[in-house]
């Protein structure tokens, strides 16, 4: 491996101009694709093998055209205290706002809640339902703006007026300010950390310049292979920083080699041949993390990991061709300004802060082990009480108008009316179908937890039936879980009475659905990764205990991240210093991503950091000296790496949009935790511990296992005409 990217490396140095137009022409080619394709389709989320989805996929087959998903909006009227919307003047100004709201060109119907009979028992709550002839994506800004500005005519008649539904859903969350900002934050850590403008400059381009390919090629694909527009999302985000990452470490690597005396080309290649093959190992642990999301089932879900680990291969093959023909077009100018101004590069200090951290650890492993084992432990306890959940307006603050037109709604007919449960009665196996339709439909309402079951609508053959249960508590209340399981459980009896069978769908059946399912696929979801990525590692470090405690430490940091995220998003405790409005239950799909996310990217850290302590290991240093070169050379990229990071994610906690937040906030600790404590502390403190047994195979294990030569034992000591690497004294021993 080491010697087939050495020569890649030297290749790509002496052809550099060559390796600059093929990326360009490939950039421009896969752009030109991407300007000509077929614009992305919507997405269409479906989650096979639940009830919910097969529920809904009978209503479609039964209810033609009735299930298509039309935008929505439910504008909620409420009157002054001691008022009631019945009022005649009041019922005049609903009457007239909803004769405003009917009129759009895009508009299906506008129903009068008197007519509709949607108002409150104690008559100080209406609301009236706006239905579209188009999808939320098809909507115009005209029709938006018209639904707004008739709002706001109806707020000027005295009645408080709120306006929900998905007709004022914003498309998308972040934008590209926050990648803008995520860069710019990227150059000052690139900077600070190499000192010179080209330096940071070279991983940032190199960087954008793959995310375009990936992104292009994305776009250049949508139509043939049903891609939409969220699909590129994890695509562009991991792109960015993994390419970051992958050329930071050669770009490092290069300086070192420059230090050490050899040329630039043989600087490039040694470089590219060394940091190339961590780079290597690392985007297939990443792209194994992502790719194992087919595992869940979702569809959407596999299609983001998919694009996404693409972006990451096309990451590092920028890192091992781009970024040294770039290195060829400007040797002198990634070094630091001193060696530029004088002409000599000296190798850097052997007592950096890196080293010096190594040794603090090397002497003290236990107590360091301890507190960081402990320390994770006790942040991951409130992850047992993780509920999962998909929070809706609820969740928005309370600037939001979809929000207030909840909590009217909640408090004018219930907390369960903005959640209902939609059953579905396929009566085909009875011998009078709407009897049967109508006996569930009792059994169902004398459930307790139930407050009304509507009437039912059939079908045009009379044999399915669908009508709405309105539950006692919120969506997303424990309680309306129970509540479905309850209804599910009585099924047996009721259709063997009946001869007619029945499923529940819905928006808040299909979220706890989802959550089920998420949860019963995450386990199998870690054992391949984890198993495929400890295989992996074991064939790069040539070692058994290395890659455990490796997987062990990524699973102390996700279950610490899940436990803080458990603390301010579903306990509460300091949510207010986020913004956070509602607690709630967590995004069901939050434990999958923070798993796929962060474990590429723990493994990108690992292998960063513990290859050079496997290189120096190979070259003949002690355990205690591995650790320490490893430190004095990898540590810094990682700290730099997992700022830039950390920054990018913490940035989307800003956002207003609570799920943004949680993301946000999730993906930063748990990059915190896995790069600051586990690789930095943990990982060093056991490798003291362990000695030279943390490089022990077995020998059956060994033979059985193929050979990659990651630390460039191929290259040969021939081509070093620097100092030796690791002259340094051995630190102070471990004291166990």
């Amino acid at each position: 491996m080491a010697e087939f990217l050495y020569r890649v490396g030297r290749l790509a140095f002496r052809r550099r101009w060559s390796v600059v137009l093929v990326w360009a022409a490939v950039l421009a080619a896969v752009g030109l694709g991407a300007l000509k394709a077929p614009g992305p389709a919507d997405e269409e989320f479906s989650m096979p093998g639940i009830e919910s989805q097969e529920a809904f996929d009978l209503m479609e087959e039964r209810f033609p055209g009735t299930t298509a998903d039309s935008a929505t909006a439910r504008v909620v009227f409420i009157a002054p205290d001691g008022e009631k919307v019945t009022a005649a003047a009041h019922r005049q100004a609903v009457e007239k706002a909803v004769r405003d709201l009917g009129d759009g060109t895009q508009v299906a119907s506008a129903a009068d809640p008197f007519r509709a009979k949607t108002v409150s028992r104690d008559g100080s709550t209406a609301f009236a339902t706006v239905t579209y002839e188009v999808g939320v994506s098809d909507l115009t800004d005209a029709s938006r703006t018209r639904l707004e500005e008739a709002v706001e005519r109806a707020r000027d008649s005295g009645l408080t007026v709120e306006a929900g539904g998905n007709a004022l859903a914003s498309e998308g969350g972040p934008g590209g300010s926050a990648e803008v900002i995520g860069v710019a934050i990227a150059a000052v850590v690139l900077l600070v950390t190499f000192g010179s403008l080209a330096a940071a400059g070279l991983p940032l381009l190199t960087a954008v310049a793959g995310v375009g390919v990936s992104m292009a090629t994305i776009l250049a694909l949508s139509g043939a292979l049903g891609l939409s527009t969220t699909t590129g999302t994890l695509a562009m985000m991991l792109g960015l920083a993994v390419g970051i990452d992958y050329a930071l470490f050669v770009v490092s690597r290069y300086r070192e080699e420059r230090a050490r005396g050899r040329t630039p080309r043989e600087a490039t290649a040694i470089a590219v041949g060394t940091a190339g093959s961590a780079v290597v190992f690392a985007g297939l642990t990443v792209v194994i993390a992502l790719a194992g999301l087919a595992v869940v089932g979702i569809p959407m879900l596999t299609r983001m990991g998919l694009a996404a680990a693409g972006a990451v291969v096309v990451g590092v093959l920028v890192a091992l061709t781009l970024v040294p023909a770039f290195l060829g077009l400007w040797p002198d100018a990634v070094l630091s300004r001193r060696a530029r101004r004088s002409g000599r590069i000296e190798q850097g200090g052997r007592a950096d802060g890196g080293a010096r951290w190594a040794s603090f650890v090397l002497r003290r492993p236990i107590p360091v082990l301890l507190l960081g084992v402990v320390g994770l432990g006790a942040l991951a306890l409130p992850a047992a009480d993780l509920q999962l959940g998909m929070p809706g307006d609820e969740a928005k603050p309370t600037s939001a108008t979809e929000r207030r037109a909840y909590d009217a709604l909640a408090e004018g007919f219930g907390p369960g009316f903005n959640g209902p449960l939609t059953v579905v009665v396929d009566g085909r196996g009875a011998a009078d179908p709407k009897g049967a339709a109508a006996r569930v439909a009792r059994e169902i309402g004398a459930t307790e937890g139930v407050v009304t079951v509507s009437p039912a609508r059939f079908d045009e053959t009379g044999e399915t039936a669908v009508f709405s249960v309105v539950p006692a508590t919120a969506p997303t209340d424990e309680k309306t879980e129970n509540l479905v399981t309850a209804i599910r459980d009585e099924r047996p009896g009721i259709e063997s009475a009946t001869g007619a069978s029945y499923e529940i769908t819905g928006t808040t059946a299909m979220n706890i659905d989802i959550a089920a399912k998420v949860q019963a696929a995450l386990v199998p979801y870690l054992v391949v990764v984890v198993g495929l990525a400890i295989v992996l590692l074991m064939v790069v470090f040539r070692s058994l205990l290395v890659p455990l405690k490796a997987a062990v430490g990524f699973l102390l940091s996700v279950l610490a991240s899940l436990g803080a995220v458990v603390v301010v998003f579903q306990q509460g405790h300091g949510a207010e210093l986020l913004g956070v409005e509602q607690t709630g239950p967590i995004m069901s799909l939050m434990p999958i991503f923070l798993v796929g996310i962060v474990f590429g990217l723990a493994m990108d850290y690992e292998v960063f950091l513990v290859s050079r302590m496997r290189e120096a290991h190979v070259h003949g240093a002690s355990p205690a000296r591995a650790v320490t070169t490893g430190f004095r050379h990898s540590a810094r990229v990682v700290v730099a790496a997992a700022l830039i990071m950390i920054a990018v994610f913490a940035g989307f906690v800003g956002e207003s949009d609570s799920m943004i937040k949680m993301i946000g906030f999730g993906l930063a600790s748990a990059v915190l935790f896995d790069a600051f404590v586990v690789r930095m502390a943990i990982v060093p403190a056991v490798l003291a511990l362990l000695g030279d047994k943390a490089w022990w195979l077995p020998a059956w294990l060994d033979r059985m296992l193929p050979r990659v030569d990651v630390e460039g034992e191929a290259l040969g000591r021939a081509a070093d005409t620097g100092p030796a690497p690791d002259s340094a004294p051995d630190p102070e021993p471990a004291r166990t």
